[in-house]
Order: structure tokens, then sequence, then C-alpha cells
């Protein structure tokens, strides 16, 4: 229970990879972390893999002050929600605030629209996305996961129990 009374959010939206997004939830859960999901509305949403997610919370009513990290899944919702000045804002002002972010897979189309990737730092994701990272200024590392400053790097699915590993280690730590 290292995270008790932490509240943390997972962002989701349509087509959001399922086990990007449950795996990670469920590991914090087991730590104490009160995990919420926030969408752009309250309506139930549809994983990529066909799960549904009912939404906690609406994205526009998050305060960075409020949470102690943010988590951007991947799949095809990052891809939605990036384009919305309402999660670039809550993503940079957790990124401001030095808190943790968890990002994997396409989760991180989401830090590139934030602006949140630093020039020279190491990021990785799907290899969808690799060239998008590296021009903004990313180094691609081929690793499974991994932490970068107050970000938590995971490649695909096949590497969440890596990602849980670092998510929680740095989380733990702050």
């Amino acid at each position: 229970m290292r995270l008790k009374n932490k509240t943390i959010v997972t962002l989701v939206a349509e087509g959001v990879e399922d086990l990007e997004y449950y795996v990670p939830v469920m590991r914090l859960q087991e730590e104490g972390a009160k995990v919420l999901s926030a969408g752009l509305d309250l309506k139930p949403v549809r994983g990529k893999n066909g799960l549904v997610i009912t939404p906690d919370a609406m994205i526009e009513d998050l305060k960075a002050s409020e949470l102690f990290a943010i988590i951007l899944p991947g799949g095809w919702a990052p891809d939605k929600v990036r384009r919305y000045d309402v999660v670039k804002k809550l993503v940079k002002e957790m990124s401001d605030a030095n808190k943790i972010i968890g990002i994997i897979c396409h989760g991180g189309s989401i830090a590139i629209s934030a602006g949140i990737i630093k020039k020279g730092q190491r990021v990785t994701g799907s290899t969808g996305i690799k060239d998008d990272l590296e021009n903004v200024g990313g180094v691609w590392a081929d690793e499974a996961a991994f932490r970068e400053g107050n970000q938590v790097w995971g490649r695909v699915v096949a590497d969440i129990p890596d990602f849980n590993r670092e998510l929680v280690k740095a989380l733990v730590e702050e």
C-alpha cells in the first residue's frame, strides 16, 4: 500500500489499448492508489480490443495540483485526445509541476502535442510514432521501459510488466 491516498489519473477515449489501460490501473490499485479514468465526457468508451471503460471524471474538471501522477496509455485514443486543448493543458501542467507521467506505446503522441519532450531526452513507444518522437527532439531508445526525469516510458503491450515496475518505482520515490 505504498501509494495509499495518492490520486492517479489515466486518460481514456475510444480505441484506448485495453491492456495498457487495465494492467497499470490494477497494479497501481494493488499499491493502494486511487486511480481515476478520465475522458472528454462521461460516456463509456470501447477499448481497441472491445473492453468497455466508463470514465470517472471529465478531463476538463481535473486539476494538476490535486493529482499525484498521470498515465497516457496507447492504442488509437492518443491520436484523438491530443487534439483537445484541455488534454494538452493538463499534461503540460503535470509536467511543469514535475509530477510523474507514465507514457506507453502511442501515448507519446499526447506528450508530443503537449510539448513536454525536451530536445535530447530518451523516448520510446510504438515504432509507429518513432519518427514523430525524433522529429520533436527525442532520442529513440529501443528499450522496454525506463524513467527519464519525471517521465516513465514504455514501448508496447508486451512491455507492460517492465513499464509497471518502472512506474511504481518512480511513484514510490516521489
